[in-house]
């Protein structure tokens, strides 16, 4: 297990009040580069990557709320996180190897309560992937001034990204609620709510665990997926391709006059 705090990308990003903070004195060479060359010196390659990490500091706030810094903070943790991994850890990878992200339905449509940010970042996220997936599977061509690309490995590799349901992880329980907007109180978390509305209106009436995620992890970063890049596959038990909300108390028969 290595410390990684991947909103450095090396050490000479990471301010001084941060490395010499209590949090952080006891650790060294947390950044993203710095750990991509402990995984060098000790395994040497690797076979694939799981980008599982997102931080929005206000994702409590709605949007309208939100602060500059706090918006920014959200798509650098949570998004360019993604960019600089795949710059640091391509050199590293095997042939075939493979990158994995993990996204949010709120990328691509409007979910009240998920604030600071997060959305826009999730939205990066998939687009950047998208860009990604031609930059890593054409290393050969692609190319810049910089001198530091010659040390990216020249093979094909792709990345992928997954749109999960709700699942109540320790991350998810951290957005805390109610939801913004919410017209009635409600002592039910953001992350509780959404289990409810993914069980009650998504095609598959079952709740999404973590292996049905880590299951398709797995199938993104092995030779079974050897074609598929640049994608965003949603595990959500069908929930995104539903348009109508079939507990909506407006689909209900009218009360009796």
């Amino acid at each position: 297990i290595y410390p990684l705090d991947a909103s450095f990308d090396d050490a000479e990003s990471v301010p001084e009040s941060v490395s010499q903070s209590k949090r952080y004195r006891a650790f060294d060479k947390f950044s993203i580069s710095e750990v991509a060359e402990k995984v060098k010196a000790d395994f040497g390659r690797v076979d694939g990557v799981v980008h599982a990490l997102a931080n929005g500091p206000e994702v409590a706030k709605p949007l309208l709320q939100t602060s500059r810094a706090g918006y920014l903070s959200a798509v650098s943790s949570s998004a360019f996180s993604l960019v600089s991994i795949a710059r640091h850890f391509a050199p590293l990878m095997t042939d075939g190897g493979a990158f994995v992200s993990l996204s949010y339905l709120a990328a691509e449509r409007a979910v009240a309560g998920y604030g600071g940010g997060m959305s826009s970042a999730k939205a990066a996220l998939e687009s950047d992937t998208r860009t990604l997936a031609y930059e890593l599977g054409r290393l050969a061509e692609y190319s810049s001034n910089e001198a530091s690309d010659a040390a990216l490995t020249k093979r094909p590799l792709r990345i992928n990204c997954i749109s999960a349901g709700p699942l109540a992880s320790r991350a998810a329980k951290a957005i805390g609620g109610p939801s913004a907007g919410a017209a009635t109180v409600d002592s039910r978390t953001f992350i509780e709510k959404a289990i409810d509305y993914s069980e009650n209106n998504a095609p598959l009436r079952r709740r999404l665990v973590s292996d049905d995620v880590g299951s398709v992890a797995a199938f993104l970063l092995s030779d079974l997926s050897s074609g598929v890049t640049g994608c965003t596959l949603h595990v959500d038990n069908g929930l995104a391709n539903m348009g109508l909300a079939l507990d909506s108390a407006s689909l209900q028969p009218p009360a009796e006059q």
